[in-house]
């Protein structure tokens, strides 16, 4: 005997494992983005252009 299905009905929604918020980025990690783009986006001083003439990286 088959039962009867109502085709109209929306089917359920299922996440699976990703969280309800998954791609969205965090308040911390847009806050560090915009720090990162305000450095990038700076006036370079003269000491921050005496390193970078030298054309060797510096040991970390």
């Amino acid at each position: 005997m088959r039962t009867h299905t109502d085709t109209t009905a929306p089917a359920p929604e299922s996440r699976g494992l990703q969280s309800p918020v998954y791609g969205v980025p965090s308040p911390a990690l847009l806050a560090r983005a915009d720090r990162g783009y305000a450095r990038f986006l700076a006036q370079r001083t003269e000491d921050q252009d005496d390193g970078a003439d030298s054309g060797e990286d510096t040991p970390r």
